[in-house]
């Protein structure tokens, strides 16, 4: 073999391990956001988790409600920052684009891991539902909320949402090309229907104490903060085609009458 060829495969190797560690980074960002999207509906649905929402000592009310705020703020603020399109062409002269995605996820799962471990409960009731009924009634729509929002994922890309996608593209030395516009099933209903699912797993409870209260309003809150930015950012990657995709479907709350319409264009 002739020094020429031993010096490119020797270049070689450093730009090979990259793209393997940042594979393994991708892929350690999405097993953490997997363990924390199950711990999250543990602690919202007091389930069998270390720190659930209404468990642990309580303190006084003002201390406790500026603390759990302070923690939904945090959340939301460095979820908007890092989504924002300004944000991400800074962050990827840092950090290589494949890499951008998964970071935000990391972040975003570990911020949502430390508002659980700070959240100060507040088990004061609001609402306590005694009909047995009414408990298996809202007990199903809070598990319909998480499916659909988990669904939802998977209806556009879910490894690309995640990180994985972009990763894993780049360990192949592959182009990693946007993804084009699409309105498969729940996106023909309500154009956020992942967004729709949080906000069902968050509210559906028969019993309401001061604590969750203020988280689902918080998240109501952010969420609907969030999707209007999200929604500008959306009109100028797609303009009118997007444009038309408001008109014709509904945000949050389905609409019969729009979603017939939808689908009979999409069937056109």
């Amino acid at each position: 073999m002739s020094n020429h060829s031993l010096s490119l495969q020797t270049n070689a190797l450093p730009s090979v391990l990259s793209r393997i560690l940042i594979f393994i980074y991708g892929a350690v960002c999405y097993l953490v956001f997997l363990a924390t999207f199950a711990y999250m509906i543990g602690f919202v649905g007091n389930l069998i988790v270390p720190k659930a929402m209404d468990s642990g000592t309580s303190t006084s009310f003002p201390r406790a409600a500026l603390t759990d705020v302070g923690l939904i703020a945090l959340f939301g603020i460095q979820h908007a920052v890092m989504a924002r399109e300004k944000f991400k062409k800074w962050w990827t002269r840092i950090v290589p684009t494949s890499m951008e995605r998964s970071t935000f996820v990391l972040v975003t799962s570990l911020l949502l891991l430390f508002l659980a471990w700070q959240w100060q409960p507040l088990p004061q009731t609001v609402w306590n539902l005694d009909n047995p009924l009414g408990i298996v009634g809202l007990q199903a729509v809070f598990w319909l909320g998480w499916l659909t929002a988990l669904v939802s994922t998977f209806l556009i890309n879910h490894f690309d949402l995640f990180g994985l996608r972009q990763a894993y593209l780049q360990l192949r030395g592959k182009e990693n090309n946007p993804l084009k516009f699409m309105t498969p099933f729940l996106y023909r209903i309500v154009r956020h229907p992942m967004m729709l699912g949080l906000m069902l797993a968050f509210w559906a409870t028969p019993r309401m104490s001061v604590g969750h209260l203020i988280f689902a309003v918080g998240m109501t809150v952010y969420i609907l903060v969030g999707i209007t930015m999200e929604e500008r950012s959306l009109v100028r990657q797609f303009g009118d085609q997007y444009r038309d995709y408001q008109r014709k479907t509904a945000m949050l709350i389905p609409s019969v009458i729009r979603t017939r319409s939808n689908d009979r264009q999409i069937g056109q």
